[in-house]
């Protein structure tokens, strides 16, 4: 472990802001990952690609999401209010990606406009 104690308050201010400006700075990268991810889905509905290939290499992208949101919490010692939304902005991926899942499968079985929306996974104790 290391203690770090600035030679008068000033600089341990600094360093605490320094430190601050990059957990800030990586939080933002994720979100607008995210807001990547959500686009590439869109895309991927608008051209209706619906094929299990596709749903999987989402399916891996939310994976590298969710592991770099684990490391970033991990280092969030400060436990920033970045955290928070970045945080909100996974789930939003996840269920972006359970509905997308929705339509994979509906394609598949034949069925592509059936059970539209949110209300298809009502009940089934998957959330």
């Amino acid at each position: 472990m290391l203690d770090v104690t600035g030679q008068d308050e000033s600089n341990e201010s600094v360093l605490r802001e320094a430190f601050m400006a990059v957990r800030v700075q990586e939080w933002a990268e994720f979100v607008d990952e995210c807001a990547k991810f959500d686009t590439e889905i869109a895309k991927e509905i608008r051209i209706e690609k619906f094929t299990l290939a596709e749903l999987e290499e989402e399916e891996q992208s939310l994976d590298r999401l969710r592991r770099w949101y684990r490391d970033l919490k991990a280092r969030d010692v400060l436990e920033l209010p970045d955290a928070i939304g970045a945080e909100q902005r996974l789930k939003v991926c996840v269920e972006v990606l359970e509905e997308y899942a929705e339509r994979v499968y509906r394609t598949l079985h034949g069925n592509p406009t059936a059970g539209l929306g949110r209300d298809a996974s009502a009940g089934t104790g998957d959330e």
